[in-house]
This record gives structure tokens, C-alpha cells and sequence, in this order.
């Protein structure tokens, strides 16, 4: 922490989760992803306050209750102890959970609907339109893709009732502004333009805000047959649960907070968080909040997570295999700044094995058991210096400049590459100095005394750095060097160990290697595969226009690979496109293919397919392609890809 700073109020906050059923890996990335910005933060010398809950309204609630034959409030307040649990377990430390269901927040919420109703920008009206039930959404024809809801590719249902409206278009310029000036408004910039091109510009419609056909939310107090609608009443969490009151009341821990410094929210949700809750907090004349990031989604390794494929990963499985230090390393670090990413158990397995095992955990076990061997375990600064020392230090205080860089744009991933790297330096250092070598002759005692002085204050530093991501290990790293954590106005400076200050005697293995078979033993015990029978029917053929034959030799000119899907996100500009990044090799090609109406970019994922490599690129919808992936047509014009029957490598060529 910095000793000497007093940067200010800093309020950020999660989405709130909802809760239809127990969180799993992918709904846990975001309170790691938070935890992490919160914790380095507070290490900078922010004034943090931290706030994350559950989402706990709306007709899906009310649904999944009755078929568990309870009332809502029982269903949810189950729920909300598991996200409470997990969030735990992961080691959060926000400073406030809210839930929806709370009273306080509640009669705020009737408030504020009455206030925005009073004061014209809310009218009733009646609705006929169709509704995606898990993203409690309206949808008019237009705006859904392939007929089905365009958040979720779930089918939707036709919906009449009557209902209150919020007149978006009133406020829809002044947002547009807001946005053109102020450019880190939403992040990154990829979201922002969606939300410009694909809903401001085109012109906004009245957003419905209240619903009849249901029970399971906030009466609006003046009309008690209508419910706020969910989205009006999650949002709004962000200042009713830190005292804010339509009457002027309001806590002096919302004057001291708002406006919010972060929003940290799902991609799938930053309609929400940039439109919506924006022209609410215009009608209430509030400030808005600084920035909006959307995160990318974090998938299975075979598509989407499902409970019906029981692909599921879930924290608590993940953390008894592997440790909780190890998942938050591999959330963190693993998922890119503004592309999906992708967990399994045996990548887990490999960086656990690669990063935290070779790279960090044998780092400080040899320096440990060095110092024990050659010094009785005291660490003492024999001023004996070499050239080689100072390529170190300029690494090592060089790094806490790099980490808050890549910090103060969120580039969670980025900065612990650059804690990773200081380790990496100190493994080299070690190679380059050859201790072992040293502790031969006398004469060379002091200079390895130096040696493992500067490797000692160089994993302090390093530790002390790593505290915000992964703070067990960065504990367990500075208890074993018997090391305080170093205040961080000096982690650019090297020298804070106490010379002659003794390391333990027994060190502690941080991250053991783990056997992938034997992790996907335990894996196999955990969810052991659903075999289902295959019905056989049989095909009729079909026959199609031939084309004129070609010489061997054009056959030859073009190239086909096997290709495995790493990334994949909807082309916006398009209801066909998909964007695929194919690893092939080594190589990584954007392939764009009109296969949106068969899969969904979360089902794109993880799959191997086989791929025309050395076409010529070529702009589709705007976005560049660079290959093209092989699908076979049936009579009635559905696509479907050609994958390998068997498991080849990325890369394989196809023959």
C-alpha cells in the first residue's frame, strides 16, 4: 500500500448476478477481474469502495421458483448465499453486497419510478411486441437476428400487456454527446462503437419499464398491479445501496462516491450500462459514472458453457483441484483485453504447471534452499557487485511503472505478463551468476552473498506487486523470506530487505506439478460422461449441379488445413456473419463465414475444422477475411461445418 498517498474516492462496482442458479467459472471471472483492479487500487492509495450483490427480480426468478414448488424469496435468497459463498471463496474484497430484494433498496427504487413518472419522462401505455424471457427483454421484428433474441439466440415469445414507457429519445442526444466527449466513457472502444452505429444513431425507442404479466418484482406504488421492470431495478443498485434519495437525502457516503468511477460489466450487458442506465441517471440529474468496461466472456474450451452438454465449470471444483491462487492466476492472466477466452481443465493444468510451478514456485524454493545451504539462511547485502546486477535492479524497479501503465487501462492480463516477466529476469539472473559455482572457492562467498541478497530483495519486490492478483501466494512468498511488503512509492527502488535477515529453514513448495492424466481422472469422477444412443435413420442422397472438371494441378494450388477456433464474435454490420480467429499452427487467421444462422459464436469456440488457407483476403461487411472454413449444404440450404472425424492437431493438412 502507499503510505505516503491519498489519491481519492475510488467506487467501483460488479453487474450484480443474477440469481437463477449457482455461479459458475465464466459468471466468477468478473469478481476476480474486479477484485484484482480493487485490490491494486487500494495498493496505489485509492480511497476504494467496492460493491457487487445479486440480482434477484423478474419473471425467470419467479418461473424456476414455482418449479421448485417455493416462493421466490426462498428461491433467491438460496441463490444469493451460493454467489455469497463463491464470491468468498475466490477471496473478493468488496465492501458492500448488495441484493435486490433488500427493503431499503426497494423503496428507492418505487421512488424513483414515481419521480420519473411525475415529471413526464415515464407514461402508460400498452405493449405488443416479442419477449426473451432469460434477458427479461422486448424485442420488435427488426432488431432480432434469425428470429431469435439478439443477446441470446434463445427463441422469443409474443407479448402484449399493458405497460409504463420511458421516453428514451428524449435524453438519446445528450448521450450521444456525452459519449463523443468523452472517450473512455465506454470500454474498449469496440463496444463503444457498437452501441453508436448499431442502437443510438439508428434512433432509440421508448424503453418499457413496467410489466403485468408477472408478480416477482418492486410494486410501482401508485398502479400496484404493474412491477418495475428488472433492468430499471438492477441498475439503479449503484446509488440506492450507497444511500442515494430521490427526496435529497442522501448519505454522505453517496456524496463522497458518486459518480461511480467503474462499472465493471459483461459484454452481453453493456446495452444496459451505456444507454439505459445513462439516460436514467440524466433524468435524475445525477452525474454519470467515469467508465463503463465491458469484459469479454470466458468460454469452455468446447463452446459455450452449458449444464445440458455438462460442460460446466464451477469455482469450487476448480479451487479443490488447483488452489484458489491458481484459478485467479489463470482468470487473469489467461483472458484477453477485448476477445473472448477460453478455460479447460488441462490448460489450467498447463500454466499451473509452466508459470506458477516452474517459473515463480522454483524461483523461490532454489533461492530459499540456497540461502539455507550456503549462508545458514541469512541473507546479507556483501556489496560485491557485478555488471550483470544492474540489468536486474533496472528490471525490477523498471516494473511497478510498466504494471500501473497497463493498470490504468485495465489491461489486467498485461500487467501480471509484466510481474511474470520480473521472475522470469530473476531465473535468468540466477543462470547468468551461476551460484552453485560461486560457492565453491571462499573468495567468491561475499559476491554470492550479493547474489542471492538481490534475487531475495528482486522476489519482495516481485511479491509485493503480485499481492492484488493473487494474494495467498504473495502472503506465503514474503512470510517464507521473512519480507515485509514493500510501500509502494518504493517498489522503484531497490534495497528494502534488512541485510542479514534470515529466510525460513523449511520453505514451502508453492504450486506442486501436476500429472494432466491424473487431473482428468479426477475429472472423469467428478462428471462422468452421459453416453446417449445414437438413432440411426437412414439418408436419401442428394444430387447436385456439376461443376466442370479441373486438372490435378489446380487441385493442388490451394491448401487445406485443420483450423481450431480460439475466438469468435458476431460481424455487426451483419445477421450472417460470424468472425472466427483459427489457430492454424502457429499462425492465427480472421476468417468471416455466413454461418451465424446455424451457431452461435459461443458454440464456435474450441472447435477444430478444416479450413481453405491461402485464399485471398477479402473484406466482408467490412472486416477482413483470410481464408475460408468448409461447411456441407443440405436440400433445404442448412449449413453445417466439416470437421475432422478424428482428432487431428491445428495445423494438420488435409489431403
Amino acid at each position: 500500500m502507499c503510505t505516503k498517498c491519498n489519491k481519492g474516492k475510488y467506487y467501483m462496482t460488479t453487474a450484480i448476478a443474477y440469481t437463477s442458479g449457482k455461479p459458475h467459472i465464466g459468471n466468477t471471472y468478473e469478481i476476480v477481474l474486479a477484485d484484482a483492479i480493487a485490490r491494486y487500487k487500494r495498493q496505489e492509495g485509492y480511497d476504494v469502495y467496492f460493491q457487487t450483490g445479486t440480482d434477484e427480480h423478474g419473471q425467470k426468478i419467479q418461473l424456476k421458483a414455482e418449479e421448485q414448488g417455493i416462493t421466490p424469496k426462498e428461491y433467491v435468497d438460496h441463490v444469493a448465499g451460493q454467489v455469497k459463498e463463491v464470491w468468498d471463496l475466490m477471496g473478493a474484497s468488496y465492501d458492500n453486497f448488495i441484493r435486490t430484494t433488500d427493503k431499503d433498496h426497494e423503496t428507492q427504487v418505487a421512488k424513483i419510478f414515481k419521480k420519473l413518472y411525475e415529471q413526464g419522462d415515464i407514461y402508460k401505455g400498452s405493449y405488443e411486441g416479442l419477449y426473451c424471457t432469460p434477458c427479461e427483454s422486448f424485442w420488435t421484428e427488426s432488431q432480432l437476428v434469425d428470429g431469435k433474441c439478439p443477446d441470446c439466440g434463445r427463441e422469443v415469445q409474443p407479448a402484449k400487456e399493458e405497460a409504463y414507457f420511458f421516453k428514451m429519445s428524449k435524453y438519446a442526444d445528450r448521450l450521444i454527446e456525452h459519449i463523443n466527449t468523452h472517450p473512455d466513457f465506454i470500454q474498449p472502444v469496440s463496444r463503444k462503437n457498437e452501441m453508436m452505429n448499431n442502437f443510438l444513431l439508428p434512433g432509440l425507442q421508448d424503453l418499457c419499464v413496467s410489466r403485468t404479466s408477472f408478480s416477482w418484482g418492486i410494486p410501482v406504488d401508485f398502479d400496484p398491479k404493474h412491477v418495475v421492470y428488472v433492468w430499471l431495478d438492477a441498475l439503479t443498485n449503484y446509488i440506492t445501496k450507497i444511500g442515494y434519495d430521490v427526496d435529497g437525502n442522501s448519505s454522505d457516503l453517496f456524496k463522497k462516491n458518486w459518480p461511480a468511477d467503474l462499472h465493471l460489466i459483461g459484454k452481453d450487458i453493456i446495452r444496459f450500462h451505456t444507454i439505459y442506465w445513462p439516460i436514467f441517471l440524466m433524468a435524475l440529474d445525477l452525474p454519470l459514472p467515469k467508465q463503463v468496461f465491458g469484459h469479454p466472456w470466458l468460454l469452455q474450451g468446447d463452446g459455450k458453457m452449458s449444464k445440458s452438454k455438462g460442460n460446466v465449470l464451477y469455482a469450487d471444483e476448480l479451487v479443490d483441484m488447483f488452489g484458489v491462487d491458481a484459478i485467479r492466476y489463470f482468470l487473469l492472466h489467461e483472458m484477453p483485453f477485448d476477445n473472448d477466452g477460453v478455460i479447460s481443465w488441462e490448460l489450467i493444468t498447463e500454466r499451473r504447471n509452466s508459470d506458477l510451478a516452474n517459473t515463480l514456485g522454483n524461483l523461490v524454493n532454489r533461492t530459499i534452499s540456497m540461502s539455507n545451504k550456503y549462508f545458514d539462511g541469512v541473507v546479507k547485502d556483501a556489496g560485491v557487485t557485478d555488471s550483470v546486477d544492474d540489468d536486474l535492479k533496472a528490471v525490477v524497479t523498471g516494473t511497478v511503472a510498466k504494471v500501473e501503465a497497463k493498470m490504468g487501462e485495465l489491461r489486467v492480463a498485461d500487467a501480471m505478463t509484466e510481474i511474470f516477466n520480473l521472475f522470469k529476469r530473476c531465473n535468468k539472473y540466477i543462470d547468468e551468476t551461476t551460484p552453485w559455482i560461486l560457492a565453491k572457492e571462499e573468495a567468491d562467498k561475499p559476491r554470492l552473498a550479493t547474489v542471492l541478497y538481490n534475487l531475495v530483495e528482486s522476489i519482495s519486490i516481485g511479491a509485493t506487486l503480485l499481492k492484488s492478483f493473487m494474494p495467498q501466494t504473495a502472503e506465503k512468498i514474503l512470510s517464507q523470506l521473512n519480507a515485509k511488503e514493500i510501500p509502494y512509492e518504493g517498489l522503484n527502488t531497490f534495497g528494502h530487505y534488512v541485510s542479514g535477515t534470515k529466510v525460513t529453514a523449511e520453505p514451502e513448495i508453492l504450486f506442486e506439478r501436476m500429472k494432466l492424466e491424473e487431473v482428468m481422472e479426477k475429472v472423469a469422477q467428478l462428471h462422468p460422461k452421459k453416453e446417449e444412443p445414437e438413432e440411426k435413420t437412414e439418408e436419401n442422397g442428394i444430387d447436385i449441379e456439376s461443376k466442370p472438371e479441373i486438372e490435378y494441378d489446380d487441385f493442388m494450388k490451394m491448401q487445406f488445413q485443420v483450423g481450431e477456433i480460439i475466438a469468435c464474435e458476431a460481424v455487426a454490420k451483419s445477421k450472417k456473419l460470424l468472425c472466427s480467429q483459427v489457430r492454424i499452427g502457429s499462425q492465427v487467421k480472421q476468417i468471416v463465414s455466413g454461418i451465424r444462422k446455424y451457431y452461435t459464436p459461443e458454440e464456435m469456440v474450441g472447435k477444430k475444422v478444416m479450413v481453405l488457407v491461402n485464399l485471398k483476403p477479402a473484406k466482408l461487411a467490412g472486416v477482413l477475411s483470410e481464408g475460408m472454413l468448409l461447411c456441407a449444404e443440405d436440400e433445404n440450404g442448412q449449413l453445417a461445418l466439416v470437421v475432422p472425424e478424428k482428432s487431428m492437431p491445428s495445423g494438420a493438412e488435409i489431403c
